[in-house]
């Protein structure tokens, strides 16, 4: 509720329209950043840079988003998970099929096609990311936080491995979940899809069974 100049309390309105139209332009914002940052580069593209590229005014892209590393961390987000809903990574449909899994083998299947799907949408991202990092502090600590959000998810489908059955014996958890923290590095797919040119599908089967190997008893 407002307070009109007469002392009356009124009822905010928020039109859906116009709500809509927020949106669409804060996501025209996040698609012209994603394709500037994976282009140009983080450092070398200005905001300015990316109003012009998005259609809007400079003010809009800053009031919209606060700042440069701001917009950056978003546009990872939609990367990551494919859309601007605020649903966490491991609870979007597509990752289903690793906790539904009924084999360790199957679970790790899933998650090699969870990890292919994300490297198509994020390694260029990251990589913008990885380049930029030492060339400013709130970067560096978005890096840091991929690394750490990396390694949890790393970590819960270690546990769900572990409740399926028993992993290699030489393995404790936390190194389990180094390994699978190496492989979900979208690097792997940015290198042997984007650079090396092979199939989504090879990808897909050589992560499994590098990730089986590894983690599984033989």
């Amino acid at each position: 509720m407002k307070e009109g100049k007469d002392g009356a309390r009124r009822r905010s309105y928020q039109s859906p329209v116009r709500e809509e139209s927020a949106r669409r332009t804060r996501q025209a914002i996040v698609s012209a950043a994603a394709r500037l940052f994976t282009s140009a580069g983080y450092t070398a593209t200005s905001l300015a840079d990316i109003a012009t590229a998005a259609g809007v005014a400079r003010p809009t892209v800053f009031a919209a988003f606060g700042s440069k590393p701001a917009l950056l961390r978003q546009v990872l987000d939609q990367a990551l998970a494919g859309d601007d809903e605020p649903i966490p990574v491991a609870d979007r449909p597509w990752f289903r099929p690793v906790w539904d899994a009924s084999t360790q083998q199957a679970a790790l299947g899933a998650y090699a096609r969870v990890c292919t799907l994300i490297g198509r949408r994020a390694a260029l991202a990251f990589e913008a990311v990885r380049r930029a990092a030492d060339t400013s502090s709130e970067v560096g600590e978005l890096w840091e936080t991929l690394q750490r959000n990396r390694r949890a998810g790393a970590a819960m489908v270690i546990r769900h491995l572990q409740s399926l059955g028993p992993i290699r014996p030489e393995l404790t958890t936390a190194s389990a979940t180094d390994l699978l923290w190496i492989f979900n590095d979208p690097a792997h797919y940015g290198a042997l899809v984007r650079h090396c040119g092979w199939p989504e599908a090879a990808f897909t089967t050589w992560l499994a069974s590098q990730m089986q190997h590894a983690l599984l008893q033989t």
